[in-house]
């Protein structure tokens, strides 16, 4: 191992400071973009429950209400068995990821997501249907871990945050489009088939569109490197190179030498919980638990609330899909400010929003103002999650990155699996306003969390950063 150290210092490769001086480019977008392909269907599958409910439990499958834990009637249930099964993938299986290659995960978490979901279209038993979400889950959780990690590695240190914001305005798209169909098909059976149905139905082509975009993607040379693939990273950096100065029709600058070199090595669980990296993996845990509670509290439920405020099932799924069409707004504004504004203060400031429009919408009595409160929540909420993607990728190392994201986004999967149960026990006591004095608490804690304590991350090297 320490000859292929030399060797890679004697051809000057530099994988790392050629990466970081790449210029912005079609052909490092268009990457990213494939990337984002496979993202797309998972927000799709995380946020359309909320969007089916309605046709749920007209089908009399799920009921809003819930005896138990253990209820498989209960639509929380429903919520609760996907959240599961990411768990499971974020919190135990993250360091396949890191061990087998970014690329390889891309492809086949989405097949076996893919196969899921068309089990679930297809079944009308609340157990097996639980059980087949439980193993979309499971596929998701992987690939959400796996993606971050891969944009990051892939785009330079100037504009890593604008490219992984960027990347959400086009996934973060699947939440009003599974709303808009949701309004179009829950309410009606085509053809004498539940409309509900062919909504699930449609993130099942997430494997037939994977396996088409797979073909252009590179393996992650920061990947390639610390595992002692010095070669092949270079090859995938160099193909990068080229196909940038033809687009530009100019040649790169050299690279910044001042760079650190990756070191070649094999990551291990422990590192998260050293002197230097605790402190990191408390804050962002922390984080992942409470960003579920608003934007899976809210999201989840957001035509149920509006049903509480007297909306008919019809007009609660069309005012939705009204909230909702800011998903990608949220994140072009993540997109437009991650590299102008300091990272965690963008999470301080998405946090007191989502409290500040909650408050509203608990209280409003216009339809007008509510509406238009539930499109703070959702601007919110979507910028939140476009900017602390990028955010959580950049606090830890390539050689523990996507296990260390695993586990602590796996905090979030926990505050999803229950999340459903408390805002329906919530909403069944208590009504509205104590739903948003949860999501206001859990924004507290971002607040205090990242505001006082996450580090600063922009424009700095991922290996300066997290060494």
């Amino acid at each position: 191992m320490d000859d292929q150290i030399a060797v890679s210092a004697a051809r000057n490769y530099a994988i790392l400071a050629r990466i970081d001086r790449l210029p912005r480019s079609r052909h490092l977008m268009g990457i990213v973009a494939c990337i984002a392909a496979g993202g797309w269907f998972e927000f799709y599958e995380l946020f359309m429950p909320g969007f089916i409910l309605p046709g749920l439990v007209r089908s009399g499958i799920f009921t809003v209400s819930n005896k138990g834990l253990f209820d498989t009637h209960s639509f929380a249930s429903f919520l609760a068995s996907f959240f599961i099964g990411m768990f499971l993938s974020t919190a135990v299986f993250g360091f396949v990821s890191d061990r087998f290659g970014r690329r390889s995960v891309f492809v086949y978490s989405m097949v076996i997501y893919s196969i899921a979901q068309l089990c679930v279209a297809l079944l009308s038993d609340p157990a097996m249907i639980d059980l087949a979400r439980l193993v979309a889950g499971f596929a998701v959780g992987m690939q959400l871990v796996n993606n971050d990690s891969y944009i990051s590695e892939l785009t330079p240190r100037s504009e890593r945050g604008r490219y992984m914001s960027t990347a959400f305005v086009f996934i973060l798209s699947a939440i009003p489009v599974a709303a808009l169909l949701a309004a179009m098909l829950v309410p009606h059976d085509p053809l004498g088939v539940a409309g509900w149905r062919y909504v699930v139905a449609i993130g099942a082509v997430s494997g037939v569109v994977v396996w088409f975009v797979q073909r252009n993607l590179p393996e992650s040379p920061r990947w390639l490197e610390v595992h002692g693939h010095i070669a092949d990273a270079d090859v995938v950096v160099a193909n990068i190179e080229r196909r940038i100065e033809a687009e530009l029709g100019v040649k790169l600058p050299p690279p910044d030498l001042s760079v650190p070199d990756a070191v070649v090595a094999t990551g291990h669980w422990q590192e998260m919980f050293g002197s230097f990296y605790f402190p990191r993996t408390l804050i962002i845990s922390i984080f992942q638990f409470a960003q579920t509670i608003a934007v899976f509290g809210f999201t989840a439920f957001v035509p149920v609330l509006l049903i509480k405020h007297g909306f008919t099932i019809v007009h609660s799924l069309d005012y939705t899909v009204l909230i909702v069409l800011l998903a990608p707004v949220g994140a072009a504004c993540g997109a437009f400010f991650s590299e102008r504004v300091e990272r965690k203060y963008l999470l301080v400031f998405t946090a007191l929003l989502i409290s500040a429009s909650g408050a509203v919408f608990a209280t409003a009595t216009s339809v007008p103002l509510i509406v238009l409160a539930g499109a703070g929540i959702a601007l919110g909420n979507n910028w939140m999650i476009s900017v602390f993607h990028p955010y959580a990728a950049e606090l830890f190392p390539t050689r523990i990155r996507a296990r260390a994201i695993g586990f602590t986004f796996s905090w979030s999967r926990i505050s999803s699996i229950f999340v459903g149960y408390w805002v329906g026990d919530l909403l069944a006591a208590y009504g509205t306003k104590a739903v948003f004095v949860m999501i206001g608490a859990a924004m507290l804690a971002i607040v205090i969390g990242i505001g006082f304590f996450g580090p600063a991350t922009n424009g700095r090297s991922l290996e300066t950063l997290s060494p």
